[in-house]
């Protein structure tokens, strides 16, 4: 550094020693002084830069180290400082300009390329960030939060394996960092160490117990894996660590709401707007599950909640889109879904344009909102497209196998009287079942189960409909024994003998071999509806994607589906004695006394007219998981029945598939 001139050195001992007293004022009018009347620039500048700078004159300090800094260009102090005040601006690019590769370079400090570093990853220059983190490490190999920085630049420009072998080195520099230790982990996890990163992340979780950080990784791996139940378990967990953290509590509403977990998921949804009541996700969270739930009247509180707090007026749009459409102001809700900005669920919102333009009598546009949802859906991670196919293929499989000959290989089997052997509904989706199970559950002597996994686990139990022939009596009395354990853990009461137990599924349609096997005197309810109707609406319906909802993604897979569910069905008839009592949607829809009052002569089951009142008895029940929640508590409407003939052009292709079931039927196309 060039010699002061003893009048400037002067100047600037007597202005440090003002600013180290405290006399700020006086520190700067000295310096300015000496400036005005031909002092050192560069000195006096830099001296004033960062006396403004800790007198908070960011603007002051950034125009005197400009001035120091173009005077004197290769000083890495001046350099630093300016740098260090753009940032406190906010001025990423402008720092960039100073913190150049060759000032960088020629800084033996290291400080410069840090600088570069930092500025260039925030601005998403990875390239650069890279370069010069690359600098500080040949230069300070032992700097590990260079090493962190380095591996995290690497991930961002696609240098997988280089950002391993970065975090790798910065872990053993400082195995105690526990972010270090979390980007290892995703690191490892992004090339395919799978293992190995949610070992880390375990490690870590239990020697770091305060922090909910690596849990948090966790739940983000096993979500990735689809591994629902862990997933679910690390994200508890993480909360049991961090309750007030708005983001785990948003997670968790939504992951609830997925398993129709739905006092928890509104309970997490007011936790986050509790902690943060700007959070727009979280209302959207509690709309869907308000809309889910059928608690239409909760609608307008929230939505003046949210414009209390100056929600976006997209996600105000969405809420308002759900409460026009309850409201069955169907123009009002087609407005607002066009208010609706693509990242705010992006699929919820497609599918409800196509609902109300499906009211509207706007066919055309309404078939092509729903099929815009049903390509978006197959683009989940969880392939579902590829699981419809192996679901398909299955069961074709079982047709193959599933002849009088093989029937005959059964062995009797006495069944022990342990419970009453149930009566199952069945019917493929969007044939009535959920309005029959709610006019079930009105009667004081069934207990119904809508949906829940007992007998497709008492399926696997046993090795699917393969291994049934090889069951012997113990065999089916264990599969029994398992079956009706399971259905104590997710029934709505204990179970009882003289309360008749209704397990509904529309697809239980292809488990009626292993029904015959194991509950022999079983009762089964069909409900049936035209084809054409049934697949139409499944194709509207926004499913959530198993196996085999996944099969309704497109309508050639559907009419597929239809056809070889409805053939096992069939065969299962031809083979074994079902004892099976027919429901007709369309004269369900007609007149339901007149429908029903048979059923429960079929049943055994004294009529009740109570049982008729399926609104109140819906409004009962609570949350409904099937995709007719919102019907099932509006009055018995006709309008679906028929309603394929108006997109009859857009159902040509699978007619032929589905006719040989419309004339079986006795339905007509």
């Amino acid at each position: 550094m060039p010699m002061l001139d003893p009048r400037t050195t002067d100047v600037l001992r007597q202005a440090v020693g003002a600013a180290q007293s405290g006399d700020t004022a006086r520190a700067r009018q000295l310096a300015e002084g000496a400036l005005e009347t031909g002092g050192d620039r560069t000195a006096l500048n830099a001296f004033l830069g960062m006396l403004l700078a800790r007198s908070n004159d960011l603007t002051g300090a950034v125009r005197h180290l400009k001035a120091a800094h173009a005077e004197r260009p290769g000083d890495a102090t001046i350099a630093c400082n300016l740098i260090a005040v753009l940032l406190d601006t906010g001025d990423l690019n402008d720092a960039l300009t100073v913190a150049t590769p060759d000032l960088a370079r020629a800084d033996p400090t290291l400080r410069i390329a840090r600088y570069r570093g930092f500025i260039s990853q925030s601005l998403e220059l990875f390239g650069e960030a890279v370069e010069a983190y690359e600098h500080v490490v040949a230069g300070e190999p032992d700097d590990f939060e260079s090493w962190n920085n380095l591996g995290n630049a690497r991930s961002a420009t696609g240098d997988l394996d280089g950002s391993v072998v970065a975090l790798e080195r910065a872990m053993a520099l400082n195995p105690l960092a526990p972010p270090t230790r979390l980007n290892l982990a995703v690191a490892l996890r992004s090339v395919g160490r799978t293992e190995e990163a949610e070992t880390l992340l375990r490690t870590t979780a239990d020697e770091f117990p305060d922090d909910a950080r690596a849990l948090h990784e966790l739940y983000v791996q096993y979500k990735k894996e689809g591994r629902q139940e862990a997933a679910m378990e690390a994200l508890e967990a993480a909360l049991i660590r961090d309750p007030v953290n708005a983001n785990l509590q948003l997670k968790f509403g939504v992951e609830c709401g997925l398993v129709n977990r739905i006092d928890e998921a509104e309970q997490a949804f007011r936790t986050v707007l509790a902690i943060d009541p700007t959070v727009t996700d979280a209302y959207v969270g509690l709309t869907v599950q308000f809309e889910h739930s059928n608690r239409e009247e909760e609608f307008a509180p929230l939505i003046a909640l949210a414009e209390a707090h100056g929600v976006d007026g997209g996600a105000l749009a969405f809420m308002r889109a759900f409460e026009y459409r309850r409201a069955k102001r169907f123009e009002d809700a087609l407005e607002s879904l066009a208010l609706v900005p693509p990242d705010i669920q992006l699929e919820r919102t497609t599918h409800l344009r196509g609902q109300v333009l499906d009211r509207l009598g706007r066919v055309d546009e309404a078939f092509a909102a729903f099929r815009g949802t049903n390509r978006l859906h197959q683009d989940s991670a969880t392939d579902p497209l590829q699981r419809s196919t192996e679901l398909r293929a299955q069961l074709r499989g079982e047709l193959s196998f599933m002849t009088p000959e093989w029937a005959a290989t059964w062995s009797d089997i006495a069944i022990a009287p342990d419970n009453p052997d149930p009566v199952f509904l069945l019917g493929f989706p969007r044939s009535g079942t959920t309005l029959l199970d709610t006019i079930l559950m009105g009667h004081p002597d069934t207990m119904v189960l809508e949906e829940q996994p007992p007998l497709n686990l008492t399926d696997k139990r046993v090795g699917g409909t393969a291994a049934i022939p090889g069951l012997d009596a113990a065999a089916v009395a264990d599969a029994r024994r398992f079956y009706f354990d399971e259905i104590a853990r997710v029934a709505p009461a204990p179970l009882d003998p003289a309360r008749m137990l209704v397990d509904k599924s529309p697809l239980f349609l292809s488990k009626a071999v292993l029904i015959q096997r194991l509950f022999p005197n079983a009762r089964f309810i069909l409900a049936l509806r035209h084809p054409c109707d049934v697949l139409l609406s499944c194709f509207m319906s926004n499913f959530r994607l198993n196996n085999a909802m996944s099969n309704f993604l497109r309508l050639e897979d559907a009419a597929e589906f239809y056809d070889l569910t409805f053939q096992h069905w069939e065969r299962a008839r031809e083979l074994f004695p079902l004892k099976v009592h027919t429901i007709v949607y369309e004269r369900l829809v007609e007149d339901v006394a007149a429908e029903v009052r048979p059923l429960f002569d079929f049943l055994g089951l004294e009529w009740r007219d109570a049982v008729l009142d399926h609104q109140a008895t819906a409004k009962k029940r609570g949350l409904i998981t099937t995709a007719s929640y919102a019907q099932v508590v509006e009055p018995i409407y006709k309008r679906a029945a028929g309603r394929w003939e108006g997109y009859r052009q857009h159902l040509e292709p699978i007619l032929p598939t589905l006719r040989p079931w419309v004339e079986k039927f006795g339905y007509s196309l």
